[in-house]
């Protein structure tokens, strides 16, 4: 690998840590020599082009006591080392690539390395190693046709034998796939209550790496229950059309904004990985604290706000409701009561009418006659908590909404902003209906002085509070 060309010496010299990334390519070159460093324009999904550096070559697979060169392609952003390389495979005329766990159609390349880069820890030699052993279990390329001639020097030799067509590799598509990210006890309860609904074709559970593995995590692959599969893989997600995350990486630190900052700094490991996944699923958030970890991850994500929500104070609705008797009052009102605002005791409640989709749907204030009953109910639901199993519950609820295009109402962890005169850019839990193609937030509505304060003060406090991570 010849770093001393023009053109590299060029593009090396605008990357943000140029000796870094230098030194890092040393190592590649010691270690893997036929790497050649260029330039080249890559193009971002955007269809914006920008001139970065690529290594090219081919790295060295085993299959069945034969060595066969697979070519690659990797990327380097101008962020590098501190961001991965963007890794792709460099299929020839006459080959086909095999769209699997790890390699989508066009050639991407989804390792776990790749999703829990974390330079120093992560270097591109520990990938490439990663890569081998991957593609030495799953091969990811195949010969277009079966004529002589083909290179034997090439992956393509020992794989055209392969059925292309098993679908044992290949992302699931056409069904309703869910995937759960992170194993404890929270992960564990929306599972279960996911698969309870009965609308998922494949739910799959992952929990994150390096992390202790959970003994419920350990009995659902004891029992193996029908269509769940347990993986420490983010690939595994490919395809799903709900995502949700559940994780908490809590620190042992002192202050809330350092735990939370901690929660922050896996969410950026992860959610980059799970969108380029799984482009049009619906991400919904249920790490803690929930409004402001659903505005992290729409930040991270690049998705639109309607595909990132909270599972927010959908349970306190849910609790709300049947707490003030609502299938009683809504013979002769036909309302609904809704928690809004900040989970937090900032929450207030609006009426809404029964009904699904949009036009059916309109929010109105808490009168001075029903304040008194919603005054009451909020008292009853003090000590009760979110406990595990009752938030999965409301996960789930959620999540069938959305699988099965439901149309209905929750009050979810959405961008509030432009809602009711808000002008931050916040997340809090607001009446949306949900549906396959996301969510639809309600009409505003006016609030009593009262209420209007409690929810402005949460605009304040979480506005505030997310200046001060780092995103």
């Amino acid at each position: 690998m010849d770093l001393n060309t023009e053109p590299v010496k060029k593009i090396l010299s605008k990357y943000k840590f140029r000796d870094v990334a230098i030194d890092e390519l040393q190592r590649v070159q010691r270690v893997y020599p036929d790497i050649k460093a260029n330039t080249g324009l890559y193009t971002f999904s955007d269809s914006s082009q920008r001139e970065l550096l690529k290594l090219v070559g081919n790295i060295p697979v085993n299959y069945k006591g034969r060595s066969y060169n697979l070519p690659i392609q990797l990327w380097l952003l101008d962020s590098f080392p501190f961001t991965p390389p963007i890794c792709l495979l460099r299929p020839t005329a006459n080959m086909m690539i095999r769209e699997g766990k790890h390699v989508n159609a066009k050639g991407r390349i989804f390792l776990p390395a790749l999703h829990n880069w974390d330079h120093p820890k992560s270097t591109v030699t520990a990938l490439l190693e990663e890569m081998i052993t991957k593609f030495e279990e799953d091969p990811p390329l195949g010969m277009k046709s079966a004529g002589d001639g083909h290179d034997p020097n090439e992956l393509l030799a020992f794989v055209s034998h392969l059925n292309l067509n098993e679908g044992g590799n290949r992302p699931d598509q056409g069904i309703n796939k869910v995937s759960v990210i992170g194993g404890g006890d929270l992960g564990m309860a929306a599972v279960l209550s996911i698969m309870a609904k009965g609308s998922v074709d494949k739910l799959v559970l992952i929990d994150i790496p390096d992390r202790p593995t959970k003994s419920g995590m350990l009995d659902l692959e004891i029992f193996n229950l029908p269509n769940v599969e347990i993986s420490k893989d983010l690939s595994a997600s490919a395809g799903s059309k709900v995502l949700v995350l559940t994780a908490n990486a809590w620190s042992e630190e002192q202050s809330y904004l350092s735990v939370v900052q901690t929660n922050v700094d896996m969410y950026r490991r992860i959610i980059p990985s799970l969108v380029r996944l799984s482009p049009t699923g619906v991400l919904l958030i249920a790490s803690q604290p929930v409004d402001i970890m659903t505005h992290v991850a729409w930040r991270q994500s690049c998705l639109a706000p309607t595909h990132v929500i909270g599972a927010g104070c959908n349970l306190e609705s849910e609790r709300l409701s049947h707490i003030l008797n609502i299938s009683l009052l809504a013979n002769s009102t036909g309302k609904q009561a809704w928690v809004i605002g900040e989970l937090s005791d900032n929450k207030v409640a609006v009426w809404g009418n029964i009904g699904s989709g949009t036009d059916k749907q309109q929010l109105t204030p808490v009168s001075s006659t029903t304040k008194p009953l919603i005054d009451r109910g909020f008292e009853m639901l003090k000590g009760r908590g979110q406990r595990s199993m009752s938030v999965g519950l409301s996960i789930a609820d959620i999540t069938h909404s959305i699988l099965t295009d439901r149309r209905k109402t929750h009050s979810i962890s959405t961008l509030a902003q432009g809602w009711g005169g808000i002008g931050s850019e916040v997340f809090l839990s607001l009446p949306c209906v949900l549906g396959i193609n996301g969510s639809t937030r309600l009409a505003g509505v006016t609030l009593s002085p009262e209420d209007d304060a409690k929810l402005k003060e949460s605009v304040t406090s979480l506005s505030n509070f997310f200046k001060q991570l780092r995103i």
